[in-house]
């Protein structure tokens, strides 16, 4: 097999390098009153040879305001956040379907003040954000396939679903209401679908961010929400020798909050804009460039973020 075909192959099909982890900080940044979601993640439902392993190390930073409800006695927030992102990723075959697992570790150090009582406050922490863990199956368009097997695949039309699982392992501290950590477990089941026309492609995908209670919130009290839906959409054209970039957008819907029995007016209704450069170093190491920005807040971060991730694949004779 020509190495130089492969590298092109293996990089228009899939630079996979978990897209997710630049919105990782969008999704755990605050945990005052609410979680937002905000993920934007093109690529997540493409096919992928079995066995073959992705090591992703990223740095993404945030800055901008926290929009909060009424009753938070947070106001005024800004806050500036550097992450550091460690991922490791393996594609699998699932009941002869492409699929894979992940989990993502992020450590992240968050500075900045806010209004609390009158008061102008500062916060500084460092420590771990919750890690996430997912799996995720092709069930339509993508079977499972050995290296050599994919050097013939063209995708048409992909269909997949994948769960993410949060695990309140992060840094957390009772006394505080800004936080690295949410003190819960989330679960999130999506459903995507990706169609390409030459080497344009349109993917959507739509799920749900579901929540356990967190029985030792701010105050010594307990916090309930409910659930986040959440859609996206991405346009994404491959260029010549792998580079492939995409446009985005993502739109989150509900997650009111419950603070021991009171209900609070912090249903979001949040859109953002995103937009990724993906570029081949070679057929083991890339490099992928992102930045995105809230368009529409109604409860929730809005704030403005970049990062770059670097990746290293191999395995399956890659």
């Amino acid at each position: 097999m020509n190495k130089k075909h492969l590298f092109t192959l293996i990089n228009n099909h899939k630079l996979y390098g978990l897209s997710y982890t630049k919105g990782i900080l969008v999704a755990t940044l605050f945990t005052v009153t609410q979680v937002s979601a905000g993920e934007i993640e093109p690529r997540a439902y493409v096919n992928t040879p079995v066995g073959i392993n992705f090591l992703v190390a990223g740095y993404t930073y945030s800055d901008g305001g926290l929009t909060t409800v009424i009753s938070s006695p947070v106001k005024n927030a800004d806050l500036k956040m550097d992450t550091g992102i460690l991922a490791y990723a393996r594609s699998v075959d699932m009941w002869g379907n492409s699929g894979k697992f992940d989990v993502v570790l992020p450590y992240s150090k968050l500075s900045g003040n806010a209004t609390w009582a009158g008061q102008l406050k500062e916060r500084n922490v460092s420590g771990l954000i919750d890690p996430r863990f997912r799996f995720s199956v092709n069930f339509y368009g993508a079977p499972a396939q050995s290296l050599k097997e994919f050097t013939s695949y063209q995708q048409d039309l992909i269909i997949g679903a994948s769960v993410q699982i949060s695990a309140p392992l992060g840094h957390y501290d009772k006394d505080k209401l800004v936080n690295l950590g949410s003190n819960r477990w989330y679960i999130k089941p999506d459903i995507g679908i990706s169609k390409v026309w030459g080497p344009l492609a349109v993917e959507f995908s739509t799920g749900v961010f579901i929540f356990s209670k967190n029985d030792d919130y701010f105050g010594g009290k307990t916090l309930e929400q409910d659930p986040i839906y959440t859609t996206q959409m991405h346009l994404t054209y491959h260029f010549s020798r792998g580079i492939w970039g995409a446009l985005s957008s993502t739109y989150d819907y509900g997650g009111r909050t419950t603070v021991d029995g009171i209900e609070n007016d912090d249903r979001q209704g949040n859109s953002r804009l995103g937009a990724t450069l993906a570029l081949p170093v070679n057929r083991n190491n890339s490099i992928k460039l992102f930045a995105s920005t809230s368009i529409n807040t109604r409860v929730g971060s809005d704030i403005d973020l970049i990062g770059a991730v670097w990746q290293y694949r191999w395995g399956n004779g890659l």
